[in-house]
């Protein structure tokens, strides 16, 4: 009875076994019948990532300075650079079925070992897989549809057409895809005639492009060089004497490769930095990524630029220039220059740090609205000296010693643009406190609190400038300055899509009273006026003048732009070159206001305009030779009428009553 029963517990585990083997033979044969039958997926982007504008326009190919692509056949590929390349990355590829078990299972070791990923145990197929259909990313699910993608290119694909289809999209680095292409990017010759040394390097090279770029790391290229020669040896392809004697041969690379000249060539360097930093791209990645990436720019705008650099910033001696434009509410880069000529200097100084003179003062000036003063605000403008820490002394001149030697208002203080008002200003309210304005507008945080900081002594860039003077103009929000609206990528598929962004650093009343008086540098008297005739319609600006830096920062109701001149060298500028930023500015503000016409400033409910003599900053009456319409936020505007200029039927009683509120208010000022 007990043998029976034996026997009937193992004829059920034979038919559960054999049903078992029988199911995993089904799958097997369906999923290899599957990979035999089923097409390939529709290869992933391996094209230059393209930029566009704001209205979809085409502004240029993200690609290597130099770069023209090229298919090679496995023909024309010389057998020291075949050799190389499985020798360094796959030495079983003839062998495989698209993956390595032995290579996975030792580079897992390796890892464990490590801490970290440091050997990818990929095969050539894999790799081919990944470049084909895959995104970059390192999780276990790619991985194991890496896996599966090469099982099908194995099943389809002869092992000729595997490399062949390798070397043709694999990535070299500095924008060079394919064997063909980096073979003349970096030596300047087809791929057929590469030596052993030049295939060697080459082979190296898509481990890290950028890592084993020899153009920039080329100690680090050498070494990679070494590792692909030692593995050749290894795999029995050349002797060591070969190795050895290829080591050492001297490599010729092209130089003296200058940028293409393109449209808007330094916005589409910006552009490249952006989309590494904000999606987290290599730059091997979004190169060849195929991506759209559409843009804050307006083409308009910027071959205005363009066209105003051109004309004014002549190529005298390496002096340079710097433009950028934004929009005030969105803080998307309309237009971007950061240099004269991109092909003699790609440089960028639209982020380059430089003193900004009087483009400086309305946070100076912000400061004291913010603490209670107005724009009737009067100081005597003559030469003055300050004390300040122990027994620190200070002078302060206004440019070429012109003076009005009699009081003077915060609006024509910011039209004449004088230092002696400035620093007056700056020091009644405290040092610290415009450094604290300074920062909180989105400037360097490494100022001093000394009497000259309000004339721009301490370096800000025309990107930073701009940011700020936006702020002023659109309420007081500080707003982040962006040039990608988009990213989608071949499929259409949105990656990344801009959000605006905007930091309250200001009240509405200061930011509208520093804009209405800004208006005045481009009335009579103002330091912008000689441009102002081309600009027909409403412009708040600040010219700014050092020994070696011209600027003009400025904004209509919608852009704001901020232009720099001088030498990358810090030359002195002559009389001419200091007035050069004036009229780049005055051409890209021409076409911001033929872009929105009707845009006016518009004022909040929190301040109001009072018209004052600018003599005495109290109430006008129709006595005053002269008046100023000037902004006050509600409960600071001046109650006083004028005492110098009394209306004519005003009675001895209004006046004495008119003479104590002015005893009052000048008693509450002081």
């Amino acid at each position: 009875m007990a043998g029976k029963e034996i026997t009937q517990v193992g004829n059920k585990a034979f038919r559960r076994f054999s049903y078992g083997t029988l199911l995993v033979i089904a799958a097997a044969s369906t999923g290899w019948l599957y990979l035999c039958l089923a097409p390939l997926p529709k290869s992933a982007a391996i094209n230059p990532s393209r930029v566009v504008s704001n209205s979809g326009s085409w502004i240029s190919d993200l690609a290597g300075v130099g770069v023209f692509r090229q298919q090679v056949s496995l023909e024309q590929v010389p057998t020291f650079l075949l050799d190389a390349t499985i020798a360094v990355e796959d030495t079983s590829f003839y062998s495989h079925n698209g993956f390595n078990l032995k290579g996975i299972a030792r580079a897992l070791l390796v890892n464990l070992g490590a801490g970290r990923v440091i050997q990818g145990g990929s095969t050539i197929t894999q790799q081919l897989a990944k470049n084909l259909f895959l995104n970059g990313n390192r999780t276990l699910w790619r991985k194991i549809e890496e896996a599966f993608y090469a099982l099908q290119l194995e099943t389809h694909l002869s092992k000729k057409q595997i490399l062949t289809d390798y070397l043709n999209i694999i990535y070299y680095g500095n924008g060079a895809t394919g064997v063909g292409t980096a073979a003349h990017y970096f030596f300047g010759k087809p791929v057929q005639v590469l030596n052993l040394a030049e295939s060697a390097l080459l082979a190296g090279l898509p481990k890290g492009p950028t890592l084993y770029s020899p153009f920039s790391h080329y100690s680090l290229a050498k070494e990679r060089q070494r590792t692909v020669l030692q593995a050749m040896v290894h795999a029995g392809y050349i002797t060591q004497t070969q190795a050895h004697q290829a080591f050492i041969t001297p490599l010729h690379f092209v130089v003296h490769r200058k940028p293409v000249e393109t449209f808007a060539p330094y916005f589409t360097d910006a552009v490249s930095s952006e989309a590494q930093q904000k999606l987290h791209f290599s730059q091997d990645a979004l190169y060849r990524g195929g991506y759209t990436i559409k843009t804050t720019l307006n083409t308009t705008l910027q071959k205005t630029m363009d066209q105003a650099i051109a004309k004014y910033i002549t190529p005298h001696l390496g002096l340079q220039v710097a433009a950028v434009a934004l929009d005030t509410h969105t803080g998307g880069v309309l237009a971007y220059s950061g240099g004269r000529n991109y092909r003699t200097s790609p440089y960028d100084r639209v982020n380059a740090m430089r003193q900004p003179g009087s483009t400086f003062k309305p946070f100076v000036y912000a400061t004291a609205l913010d603490q209670g003063y107005s724009a009737s605000m009067h100081m005597v403008s003559e030469p003055r000296t300050f004390i300040y820490g122990t027994r620190s002394v200070y002078h302060v001149h206004n440019f070429a010693d012109e003076y009005s030697y009699g009081p003077i208002d915060m609006k024509q203080a910011i039209a004449r643009s004088d230092n002696v008002f400035a620093v007056s200003a700056n020091m009644k309210t405290g040092p610290l406190l415009v450094e604290e304005t300074a920062r909180r507008f989105g400037l360097p945080d490494d100022m001093h609190p000394y009497p000259a900081l309000a004339l721009g002594v301490f370096p800000v860039s025309p990107l930073q400038m701009a940011r700020a003077y936006a702020a002023l103009d659109n309420g007081g929000y500080l707003i982040h300055p962006h040039t990608i609206a988009s990213v989608t990528d071949e499929q259409g598929h949105v990656l990344y899509e801009a959000q605006t962004k905007r930091l309250l650093v200001e009240n509405s009343s200061t930011s509208y009273i520093l804009t209405d008086m800004l208006q005045s540098v481009m009335k009579p008297g103002g330091t912008g006026y000689r441009v102002a005739k081309s600009l027909h319609g409403d412009v708040a600006a600040k010219t700014g003048t050092t020994d070696t830096d011209a600027w003009m920062v400025g904004y209509t109701p919608d852009i704001v732009c901020a232009v720099w001149v001088g030498y990358d060298q810090m030359h002195p500028l002559n009389s001419v070159q200091s007035h050069l930023a004036a009229p780049v500015f005055a051409q890209v503000m021409q076409e911001a206001i033929r872009e929105h016409p009707q845009a006016t400033f518009t004022m909040p409910k929190t301040v109001t305009k009072v018209w004052i003599d600018p003599e005495t900053g109290q109430k006008a009456t129709t006595a005053c030779p002269i008046r100023e319409l000037d902004a006050f936020a509600v409960g600071t505007e001046p109650t006083v009428t004028c005492m110098a200029h009394p209306e004519p039927e005003t009675s001895l009683t209004e006046r004495a009553i008119n003479t104590i509120r002015s005893l009052f208010s000048w008693m509450h000022g002081h």
